[in-house]
């Protein structure tokens, strides 16, 4: 039997296609120029997480009907900052910009993780979320004040 088919459910999907459509949405979701540099990242080492995540993350999991893109992009977020993934998180509030989420989405998701998972959990993902959404604070101008 050949290792290059994967079963979904009933029906075989050659796990090439589940690759390449993983890797289309990928790319659309987070710029062509990140999701190469992030796979030249891993190296050759890494080369096989790579092909798992293309095929069955992005290429199956992204890809069902269940959910919106921006809904499954409001969960991932949820998810990442949750688990103090702030790297993963950044990676994925860009991706739910692509995905058509609002900053006003963005931030309710992330009062709910501080709710539900400590606010140390918010702290780092909110500073993110404000500088994708180009609303970080300019550094130079210092604290602010109460008028």
């Amino acid at each position: 039997m050949n290792q290059r088919k994967a079963v979904q459910g009933a029906n075989n999907v050659d796990t090439n296609e589940l690759y390449a459509r993983g890797l289309r949405r990928r790319k659309k979701m987070f710029g062509k120029a990140d999701v190469e540099k992030r796979m030249a990242a891993s190296g050759h080492f890494g080369a096989p997480l790579q092909t798992v995540i293309n095929a069955y993350v992005y290429g199956d999991i992204w890809e069902r009907s269940g959910l919106s893109n921006d809904i499954r992009s409001l969960v991932m977020l949820g998810i990442t900052a949750a688990s103090n993934r702030p790297a993963e998180f950044r990676v994925h509030a860009k991706g739910a910009l692509a995905n058509g989420c609002t900053k006003e989405q963005v931030q309710d998701v992330l009062l709910l993780v501080a709710m539900y998972c400590g606010v140390p959990a918010a702290i780092e993902t909110n500073r993110i979320a404000a500088e994708i959404f180009g609303e970080v604070p300019d550094p130079a101008s210092g604290p602010a004040t109460k008028p």
